[in-house]
């Protein structure tokens, strides 16, 4: 029985936040600039402080507690419709093979094979490629009507997609699974027969194919599926291993090698061991070879039809390194997402963990000619000391720009070289080192758990260094590539449990766990539970999360803001308070709104800094405001603590005042802005509040 570990994790959004002191620590041993701020308003919570809720709060939905009830359609589109018809279409070959001595099992009674699948009725040998290709492409109750096509349908929104797919088979493969399954990651002397198993199964299974059909058709297609009987072995070697067994030497027979003789237990990829029954089956591949269990076959069309190589890396290997783009990107751990999350992965048919991928980033995005550059506000690092901080809204990823808005910023680090400034550091001492510092730019994106991306864990501003090249190890041990780079907004340690052996004994998730950035995401306004600002002190850059809204649909879109510490541009900064007059309470929380207003004058700026389409953008000023109250027994709350606004124009802000029972008859109010461009340009206004 494989045991879970709801039962053992505490709430992310209750647990003490303790990343200031850690982040300090860690950053500080590695010689490191960069700094996460937050603002703050300075009182304690009173009264009926409590009842005012955090306009953008931080919702973090851990993936084992995921369930098909998580899942948001977009409003009005269904991209899995298959009457909709991508401009590039892509054909597909569904090719099923089986083994002796190990049948589909899809084919076998339910529950009944030791992994404890199929989770449905069995279904006829003759029957299952068939069954496969309907299950990965057209919408049913098995797979809850989502498809690999309605996936790049999706993301493409519909310039690419799968419009063709033929079924073959099934065939017997010549040998048995373990003759391809133990030819890998130190396993070859683990044959029951003693046999070198040195063949790969693409080979026989398209020699099988070719002679049943007298001639070679694999140039008909754009890629082949070879969908094989039993399991890929990244998604069966932990969970019928180590969380399944507490040692080695506790592997039954039944889960060993059929050779009494030879050990039960096998090494594989990431760790010491694992069961043999695991151990012998084959690990999907990018040439599309994929067992049964196998939900991530949309991550492996990323590699075939766009060559957008793997973002992951070895997160149980030591020294630790930090995953590059974790659950938000499906070229990394986020083709893990869906229901029941990565531990989920071993279900027939794949109907769970890995069954929703998640979106891909906006570095992805171009790269696949899914979006274009003029749908993402552009902006140089060097141009904005020179024009001053930029203002645009950005929607959510997994649909179109909503008018007015973005699809992402991207700000390129640009100016003498080098274009990244971080000062290196050692990946061996510092496990969240991003490694070589040879990023090109940022890119801010917005996510929403709706489509595809239902299954990443939170709402949020996405912030990610990136690379212009796709490929380039980040150096250092255990380096891989990582050419997306996600900054997270809480880089201390989740200190959540990723499973409990048989004996009770919790293991936790290591530092180096993609599910370590669940809770990476900005958001906007003060007690959110995340950060809604970061500075690059190197890079000379400070990037805001203003404000979150919803439109009539429920699509999210958020005001960012993107300075330069450089240079604040021509413009005359400057702004006025206005407060209102006298209010009297009879409740024991009163808004008073105040009115702030961009008393700056805008200036002509280099438009040849940026794009052309980013002076549109430069007419703003972002403020930091603060509040005080002065009287006994009151305090003052403000739900953000930025203010952007537009050269000319006011704006409402709006604090909130407190009295206790026993408080004076009356209190001040301050409000003060100050703006971020020219924090000499300060603005204050004053009403009195009574009881």
């Amino acid at each position: 029985m494989i045991h879970r570990k709801e039962s053992f994790q505490p709430s992310i959004l209750t647990r003490h936040h303790t990343w200031k002191k850690r982040l300090a620590s860690i950053l500080g041993a590695a010689g490191l600039c960069f700094v996460l701020l937050a603002a703050t308003v300075g009182q304690t919570t009173k009264g009926g402080r409590e009842s005012l809720a955090p306009i953008d709060p931080q919702r973090v939905q851990d993936q084992d507690l995921m369930t098909w009830n998580d899942y948001r359609p977009i409003p009005g589109r269904n991209w899995a419709d298959p009457a909709i018809k991508p401009e590039r279409g892509f054909k597909l070959a569904v090719v099923g093979i089986d083994f002796p001595n190990q049948p589909f099992v899809i084919t076998l009674p339910k529950g009944s094979d030791p992994f404890g699948n199929p989770q449905i009725e069995p279904i006829a040998r003759e029957k299952v490629p068939q069954f496969y290709a309907d299950f990965f492409m057209k919408p049913s109750a098995v797979n809850h009507g989502q498809t690999i096509n309605g996936y790049w349908m999706e993301q493409s929104r519909g310039k690419f997609g799968i419009t063709e797919v033929e079924v073959f088979g099934p065939y017997r493969m010549p040998k048995p699974i373990w003759a391809y399954g133990l030819n890998e990651y130190g396993q070859n002397a683990q044959t029951p027969d003693g046999s070198n198993p040195d063949g790969r199964m693409e080979q026989d299974c398209d020699a099988v194919w070719t002679a049943t059909l007298g001639k070679d058709v694999r140039k008909d297609f754009d890629a082949i599926l070879r969908m094989y009987a039993s399991y890929d072995e990244t998604g069966v070697w932990q969970e019928f291993g180590e969380m399944k067994f507490n040692t080695k030497e506790d592997i039954p027979k039944e889960w060993g090698n059929p050779n009494p003789d030879k050990p039960r237990w096998i090494p594989t990829r990431y760790v010491e061991w694992t069961s043999w029954l695991s151990g012998s089956q084959q690990w999907g591949l990018s040439s599309m070879r994929q067992g049964e269990n196998s939900g991530t076959i949309t991550h492996e069309l990323g590699h075939f039809a766009f060559r957008l190589p793997d973002l992951n890396n070895n997160p149980y290997v030591t020294p630790y390194r930090r995953v590059a783009a974790g659950p938000w990107d499906m070229m990394d751990r986020g083709c893990f997402n869906g229901p029941g999350g990565p531990h989920r992965r071993w279900v027939v048919p794949p109907s769970q963990g890995a069954a929703m991928p998640a979106g891909l980033m906006v570095r992805n995005r171009l790269e696949d000619k899914f979006i274009s550059e003029s749908q993402l506000l552009r902006l140089n690092r060097d141009g904005l000391a020179k024009t001053g901080l930029a203002v645009a809204d950005v929607t959510a990823r997994a649909v179109d720009p909503l008018p007015g808005t973005f699809a992402g910023v991207l700000v390129r680090l640009d100016g003498p070289e080098p274009g990244d400034r971080t000062p290196s550091d050692d990946p061996a001492k510092n496990p969240l080192s991003p490694g070589t510092p040879n990023y090109n730019s940022y890119t801010l994106e917005v996510v929403q758990r709706i489509g595809y991306d239902s299954f990443t864990p939170d709402n949020g501003v996405l912030i990610a260094k990136n690379k212009d090249t796709l490929r380039g190890r980040n150096g250092g041990p255990n380096s891989f590539n990582s050419y997306i780079w996600v900054i997270d907004a809480h880089p201390e340690d989740i200190n959540m449990v990723d499973y409990v052996k048989p004996n009770g004994q919790k293991v936790m998730r290591t530092i180096a766990d993609y599910r370590q950035l669940n809770d990476a995401l900005f958001h906007a306004g003060l007690d959110s539970g995340s950060q809604f600002e970061w500075e690059d002190t190197p890079n000379r850059l400070r990037f805001y999360i203003i404000d979150a809204r919803k439109d009539e649909k429920g699509i999210l879109s958020y005001t960012l803001a993107v300075r330069s510490l450089d240079g604040s541009g021509p413009q005359q900064r400057s702004a006025v308070l206005e407060a209102p007059s006298e209010l009297k309470s009879g409740q024991p929380d009163t808004p008073v709104t105040f009115t702030l207003k961009n008393t700056g004058k805008a200036a002509e700026t280099d438009l040849a800094a940026h794009t052309a389409s980013a002076g549109a953008y430069l007419n703003s000023d972002v403020y930091r405001l603060s509040v005080t109250v002065e009287g006994k027994g009151w305090s003052a709350r403000l739900l953000n603590a930025l203010a952007a606004v537009e050269f000319g124009r006011s704006r409402a802000v709006t604090v909130y005042a407190f009295h206790e029972a026993a408080s004076s008859p009356t209190a001040r109010v301050t409000l003060r802005a100050v703006s971020e461009s020219d924090p000499s340009k300060v603005a204050t206004a004053a009403v009195s509040v009574s009881k």
